[in-house]
C-alpha cells in the first residue's frame, strides 16, 4: 500500500506539473479575449480533451514506437528527464518554456479561429515534455494492471483539472495576478526538477547493465 500511494503521488505530480495549466492561462486569456463566454468554455473543454486523448494515446503506444525505432526505454528516460529538467528551470525562472511552444506558434494561435487543438491542446498542454513523461511512467507501470490504471486515472484527472482551471482563468488571474501565477509555477518547477532527476537516475539504472554486458 505505501508503494502504491507513493507511485500515485509521483505519477499525478509529474503529469499535472509538466502539463502545467497555470502557465497556459495567460495565453488562453489572450487568444480567447474577444470570444463569448460560451465559446471560451467550449475552447477550454476541447483543449483539455485533446490533451487527455493525446497523452493517453502516447501512454498506450509509446513503447511500440520505441521498439519500432530501436530506442531503449532507459535511453528515453534519460532524454525525457533532461527535457523535463530544462522545462523545470524555465518554470523556476518564471519564463515560458521554448520546449513547449515558440513565439511564432503563439502568434499563429492568436490568429486562428479554433485554438483549442492547436496551440492550446497541442503543444501548450500536451507538449514534448508531457508526452515523454506519460510514456516513461507507463513503461514503469507495466508490471501490474493496477499501476497502469493509476497512470490512466492521473492523466484523466489532470485533464479534468485543466478544464476547471481554464474555465476559471479570468478569476484566477484576477485573484493571483501575474506574481501569484509565477509563484505557483516556481513551486511546481521545483517539484518537476526533482521528478526529472529521478527519471535520469532510473534511466541510468536501466542502461548501465546493457553497457556492462556489451563490454
Amino acid at each position: 500500500m505505501p508503494e502504491l500511494v507513493s507511485f500515485t503521488l509521483v505519477t499525478f505530480s509529474a503529469v499535472f506539473f509538466v502539463v502545467d495549466p497555470f502557465a497556459v492561462i495567460p495565453l488562453y486569456l489572450t487568444i480567447t479575449g474577444g470570444d463569448s463566454v460560451e465559446k471560451k468554455r467550449a475552447t477550454a473543454a476541447r483543449a483539455a480533451l485533446v490533451m487527455t486523448l493525446t497523452l493517453l494515446a502516447f501512454a498506450a503506444a509509446g513503447g511500440l514506437i520505441f521498439k519500432l525505432f530501436g530506442i531503449t526505454m532507459g535511453a528515453f528516460k534519460i532524454a525525457g528527464g533532461i527535457l523535463l529538467f530544462l522545462m523545470a528551470l524555465d518554470m523556476l525562472r518564471a519564463q515560458r518554456s521554448r520546449t513547449r511552444t515558440s513565439p511564432e506558434e503563439e502568434r499563429e494561435g492568436v490568429q486562428r479561429e479554433d485554438v483549442a487543438v492547436i496551440p492550446l491542446g497541442i503543444p501548450m498542454l500536451a507538449g514534448p515534455g508531457a508526452i515523454a513523461t506519460v510514456t516513461v511512467l507507463m513503461s514503469e507501470a507495466r508490471r501490474s494492471l493496477l499501476h497502469v490504471a493509476i497512470v490512466v486515472a492521473c492523466i484523466v484527472l489532470t485533464g479534468l483539472l485543466t478544464f476547471i482551471l481554464l474555465r476559471a482563468a479570468v478569476i484566477l488571474e484576477r485573484t493571483l495576478r501575474q506574481t501569484g501565477l509565477n509563484i505557483v509555477n516556481r513551486v511546481m518547477g521545483l517539484i518537476l526538477a526533482a521528478v526529472a532527476v529521478q527519471f535520469v537516475v532510473n534511466g541510468f539504472r536501466d542502461v548501465l547493465p546493457q553497457i556492462r554486458g556489451s563490454l
